[in-house]
């Protein structure tokens, strides 16, 4: 179903090669789309985080993405505070929303206790019900663009919860990596595109509304099996009028069988 055909994926290509393996395994052509860029608010993150630890004392730590993680670190590591952080951590009980950011944690020698079955804010919250944490502490670093959905349902769960905001999201300003896609996209012969968030969304718009009017982008997408990787990222691509198929497992590989799927019942059509 793949074979000959052209996938987009809105993500970066370091990010990407799962996604590049599964595409190319099935002789498909693999276009990845960087789409955002992460603003650090910078080192005064690692000290934010530091004094909400301590102030707080919050039971669990919840990483949602593995870029979280990643900038925690690194710019711990550049601060000369990776251990100070990195112990600090350890002293609560980590949650991590899916495997790449488990591995990501582990990779800095922080131990993940727990992992949802489904690797969403979704599966967070089905984590703690279990756990039966009412009236415990957590803390969530993440992005200034996400959603209050986690932290609403945490809080109706019975926890208190400790949102910081590591850093913010943009539109990808170095556009001309997107130039065979552009190409590609003009001559009606992209046949799929994974969306992997709702901000991926967002700023997939930004940038194509450069070169169409957003109606117009809306019926191009018409023709094209578009993906989206989780709940949220369908919300965001509903608002545009955009259908979309929403993965049964919230990963890249289930998005590729999302696609895989999609692409063999529009065929059966």
């Amino acid at each position: 179903m793949i074979e000959g055909k052209t996938i987009a994926i809105t993500r970066a290509e370091d990010d990407s090669q799962e996604f590049i393996d599964l595409i190319t395994k099935e002789k498909g052509n693999a276009i990845p789309l960087p789409t955002i860029e992460l603003v650090s608010k910078g080192e005064k993150i690692v000290d934010e985080f530091l004094s909400a630890l301590e102030k707080d004392d919050p039971d669990y730590s919840v990483f949602m993405s593995s870029k979280a993680v990643t900038l925690l670190f690194e710019t711990a590591k550049k601060a000369g505070k990776f251990e100070e952080l990195r112990l600090a951590v350890a002293n609560t009980i980590v949650l991590a929303v899916g495997p790449k950011t488990r591995d990501v944690l582990e990779k800095e020698n922080v131990k993940v206790a727990h992992m949802p079955e489904r690797y969403s804010s979704v599966g967070i919250g089905e984590v703690f019900t279990k756990l039966n944490a009412v009236g415990k502490k957590v803390i969530v670093p993440r992005s200034g663009a996400s959603t209050p959905f986690l932290k609403e349902l945490l809080e109706k769960i019975g926890l208190h919860v400790i949102e910081l905001y590591l850093y913010d999201v943009c539109a990808f300003r170095d556009t001309s990596q997107w130039n065979e896609f552009r190409q590609l996209f003009s001559g009606n012969r992209v046949d799929g595109i994974i969306f992997t968030s709702a901000s991926s969304v967002r700023a997939f718009f930004e940038i194509m509304q450069k070169d169409y009017e957003q109606n117009k982008l809306v019926d191009m997408l018409e023709k094209i099996t578009v993906i989206s990787i989780g709940p949220f990222t369908a919300d965001e691509l509903k608002k545009l009028n955009v259908k979309n198929v929403i993965a049964d497992v919230h990963t890249i590989s289930g998005s590729f069988d999302a696609l895989v799927k999609a692409l063999s019942l529009a065929k059966a059509i």
